[in-house]
């Protein structure tokens, strides 16, 4: 299922590189998200295949914070879950599709692009996938991801009430020669009915990543609980923390069946902000 993109300059490519074409607007509900910019983490990779985050949230020292190599081994192959894409996907399934705009070819997806450059509020969290087949456990080179999810207040660009003219907390990336992904974002706030999570979607290569229909596999992330409960402490998330408590994994619509090969290995801490690494098999 490989298809490198090497040749294709696609179009994805050049959409990248160009600036923003404008955002789409579609009426949703839910809160609203905050304007306000807030300084975030940078993700570099070190030695042995970690990966460090420097930097800190608005008001705290700067520090680095370092997983261990082994937080980024190949431990699995197991097929991700097939999950549903919720109802604010933004990949042209139901409407809305972020993933034909330029600029959406991007690793940082922490502010909007296009007509409103608004950065998303929240403790800096780095997403790192390694996509790999199922089959022959071997990294897949050049496959692509689109990953999205909701900001602090559980509000989902380009849907909820207030952020209908925003796109932030969405972007696509592409596998590098390990299989390997970084997205910076922030730490997605917890809202009613569901589990703390991040949705994302597989395809072959970043030519084909233009609508969900393409896509090889849709999962989410479910975010540990023990990380949930410090990042919900924090300045920023006391509707979170209001919410976390109402929902278990156990009685989520999504997870209830099984959540361990969709729970990532997350370091850091409320200070310098986490990474969160997860082998993807496809």
């Amino acid at each position: 299922m490989r298809q490198d993109d090497v040749q294709q300059p696609s179009r994805r490519r050049v959409l990248g590189i160009l600036g923003g074409l404008g955002v789409v607007a579609i009426a949703g509900c839910g809160d609203n998200a905050s304007d306000a910019a807030t300084p975030v983490t940078t993700p570099t990779t070190t030695g042995g295949g970690s990966t460090s985050i420097t930097g800190a949230a608005a008001g705290t020292a700067s520090t680095t914070t370092t997983a261990p190599p082994s937080a980024t081994a190949v431990a699995s192959c197991t097929k991700i879950p097939e999950e549903t894409a919720g109802p604010y996907p933004g990949d042209g399934t139901n409407g809305p599709n972020v993933l034909t705009q330029s600029g959406v070819v991007r690793s940082d997806i922490r502010s909007s692009f296009g007509s409103s450059n608004t950065v998303a509020k929240g403790l800096p969290l780095s997403v790192v996938l390694t996509i790999v087949d199922k089959s022959s456990c071997k990294p897949i080179p050049g496959a692509a991801v689109y990953l999205w999810h909701c900001d602090v207040n559980g509000a989902y660009s380009m849907y909820s009430q207030g952020v209908t003219n925003e796109n932030f907390l969405r972007g696509v990336q592409e596998a590098d020669s390990k299989g390997q992904l970084t997205f910076s974002t922030i730490y997605p706030g917890a809202y009613p009915g569901r589990w703390p999570h991040i949705h994302f979607e597989v395809f072959s290569s970043l030519s084909v990543a233009t609508n969900g229909k393409n896509k090889k596999a849709t999962s989410q992330l479910a975010l540990p609980e023990d990380i949930c409960k410090l990042v919900y402490a924090t300045s920023g998330y006391t509707q979170s923390a209001k919410n976390f408590p109402q929902t278990s994994l156990k009685n989520d619509n999504v997870f209830s069946d099984g959540w361990t090969t969709q729970t990532p290995v997350v370091t850091g801490d409320v200070t310098t902000g986490y990474v969160a690494r997860l082998d993807v098999g496809v």
